[in-house]
């Protein structure tokens, strides 16, 4: 499985969540609304979740592995550095293939 798009959505909050991230996986599938937080120790992706009728949150979309994980956060990760967040546009700012 390959990361054959990612999309870039700056937040308009001031706020840890510093952008939103949507990937496509072999030109055919996409997932969206993956969040860029700044952490304690920099920036990690968070996959796309939904509150419980509990107030628990449960993802939505998650990689199975960790070697799959890495891979997704490292696209997005390196599309967001590449990104002029400034914008308020979707900015489709990487258009290449990472092996998943």
């Amino acid at each position: 499985m390959q990361i054959t798009d990612v999309k870039i959505r700056k937040v308009a909050t001031e706020g840890r969540m510093k952008a939103l991230a949507s990937i496509t996986l072999d030109h055919e599938f996409v997932v969206h609304d993956l969040r860029i937080i700044e952490g304690s120790t920099g920036l990690f992706v968070a996959m796309p979740s939904k509150r419980t009728p509990e107030g628990i949150f449960r993802d939505i979309a998650h990689p199975i592995n960790g070697e799959m994980r890495q891979k997704v956060e490292a696209a997005v990760l390196e599309a967001y550095t590449h990104t002029d967040v400034a914008s308020h546009e979707t900015l489709e700012v990487y258009d290449g293939i990472h092996e998943a």
